[in-house]
C-alpha cells in the first residue's frame, strides 16, 4: 500500500504549493496539488513535506567513537547505528560521513586511532542493512599530516569513498589564519592544554608544510582515477581556488572568505558552506558570515559540519532573515547538493525518484521534524 500525504505544503524547486504527495518503497508515485480524499490518505496538517536531505561533510560519527577527551567507544558498529539514528532525526536520509585521515592534534592523534574503524562500521553497517538512512563515505584528507597516504592505501579502493576533500588545516592559514582563534578553539576543546599549545602550534607550523606538496599529489593521482570527486577546503583567497582548479577540483568547501567564494562560484566550482554558521550569525573559527554568501548569490549547498540539526534550521533562518526563498533554501540541502554529487534519483519531489521524504512544521521558528521516510520505509 502506498503512503499518501495530504493537506501538505509540497517543497518544490521553485514553489511551494499546498498538495499531495503519493510513494512507496518502489519511489514517489505522484505529485498533485489539492487534497485527496482516498482512503488512508494521511492528513498533514498543513506540515511542511519536503525531499530527504542530502548532507555531504559531516563528522558527527566522531562524536559517537570518542564521545569524551581519551574515551573510545568500544562498539564500533553501535557508534555508527547512534550516529545514523542522530542524522535520521535531523531529517538527513542520504549522509555522506566525512572520516579524516592524516589529522594531528595534539590529543594524542585521536583521529588517527579511530579513522579506519570509523570507515570499517560505514562499510559493515551498509553491508549488514543496519541503518535508517543511505550512507556512504567522504574522505577527509589532511595533506600536512606526516602518515596520512600510509594511513589512507589500506582503503583506497573502497567502493563507498565517493568524495575526497583536500585540507591544510596548519596554523597561520586558511580556518586557522586566526591564530587566537585557533588558540581559543584547541584549548576549548581539549586537544591540547594550555601551557602546551604554542610547542604544538609551532611543530604544526614547522612540519606540516613539508608534507602537502607530496600527499596532495598522491591523494589527487589515487582518487582521480576512479573518477571520485575531487573538494578543496576552507579556500581563502583567489590563489587557493585556483590551485583547486588546477588540481581537479569540483567542490570548494567552507570558503572563509567572500573573495574566495566568489572566485569559486564564477569559476564554475559548487560552493558548501556551514549550516551552524547560518544558525550562530557567524563562524566559530572567523571565517565569514555563510548567510553574507547566501544574499550574494554565491552559495549552492549547506553542510551540518558538526551539528545535525543544523540543516533545517538554517534553511529557515535563511529563509525567514535574509530574503532567500524556501524552495530556494532547501534547495541548498537537498536537491543542488544531490545534483553535485550526481544522485540523480533523489533530492527532488519528482514522480520516478527515491521516496526520500522529510515532513516538519515550524514552531516558534524552530523546525520541528514529524516523520522521515527513507526510501518509502519509515526511517524516523
Amino acid at each position: 500500500m502506498p503512503t499518501i500525504l495530504t493537506n501538505a505544503r509540497l517543497i518544490l524547486e521553485t514553489e511551494v504549493v499546498d498538495g499531495t504527495l503519493v510513494f512507496d518503497a518502489s519511489g514517489i508515485i505522484a505529485v498533485d496539488q489539492g487534497r485527496s480524499r482516498a482512503p488512508g490518505a494521511i492528513d498533514a496538517g498543513g506540515a511542511y513535506v519536503a525531499p530527504g536531505l542530502v548532507e555531504m561533510h559531516t563528522d558527527n560519527a566522531e562524536k559517537h567513537f570518542v564521545p569524551r577527551p581519551g574515551v573510545y567507544w568500544p562498539n564500533s558498529l553501535a557508534a555508527l547505528i547512534a550516529h545514523d539514528a542522530q542524522m535520521a532525526a535531523a531529517g538527513v536520509t542520504t549522509v555522506y560521513d566525512a572520516i579524516c585521515f592524516g589529522y594531528s592534534d595534539g590529543q594524542k592523534d585521536y583521529r588517527r586511532q579511530i579513522s579506519g574503524r570509523v570507515l570499517q562500521a560505514v562499510v559493515k553497517g551498509v553491508e549488514k542493512q543496519a541503518f535508517r538512512i543511505d550512507h556512504k563515505i567522504h574522505l577527509r584528507c589532511e595533506l600536512s599530516g606526516a602518515f596520512l597516504m600510509e594511513d589512507v592505501i589500506p582503503h583506497q579502493d573502497e567502493p563507498l569513498i565517493k568524495l575526497v576533500s583536500l585540507m591544510d588545516h596548519t596554523p597561520g592559514q586558511r580556518q586557522w589564519r586566526d591564530l587566537e582563534q585557533f588558540r581559543t578553539y584547541t584549548v576549548g576543546m581539549g586537544k591540547t592544554g594550555a601551557g602546551e599549545f604554542d610547542k604544538v602550534m609551532e611543530q604544526r607550523m614547522a612540519e606540516g608544510p613539508k608534507h602537502v606538496p607530496r600527499n596532495c599529489k598522491a591523494v589527487v593521482d589515487t582518487f582521480k582515477a576512479r573518477n571520485v570527486p575531487i573538494a578543496t577546503h576552507d579556500d581563502t583567497t583567489a590563489d587557493h581556488v585556483d590551485d583547486g582548479i588546477a588540481l581537479g577540483a569540483v567542490i570548494c568547501e567552507f570558503p572563509t572568505t567572500v573573495e574566495a567564494a566568489t572566485v569559486a562560484h564564477k569559476a564554475g566550482l559548487a560552493t558548501i558552506a556551514g549550516a551552524p554558521n547560518v544558525v550562530r550569525g557567524g563562524s566559530h573559527s572567523g571565517g565569514v558570515s555563510v548567510s553574507e554568501l547566501a544574499e550574494l548569490g554565491v552559495l549552492d549547498g549547506l553542510s551540518s559540519d558538526y551539528v545535525p540539526s543544523s540543516l533545517l534550521q538554517a534553511v529557515y533562518k535563511l529563509n525567514m532573515r535574509h530574503g532567500i526563498a524556501m524552495p530556494a533554501a532547501m534547495g541548498m540541502v537537498t536537491w543542488k547538493v544531490a545534483d553535485i554529487l550526481d544522485l540523480r534519483d533523489r533530492g527532488h519531489l519528482k514522480p520516478g525518484l527515491r521516496a526520500d521524504i522529510v515532513q516538519f512544521h515550524i514552531l516558534e521558528e524552530t523546525p520541528v521534524i514529524t516523520s522521515v521516510w527513507s526510501r518509502g520505509q519509515r526511517a524516523f
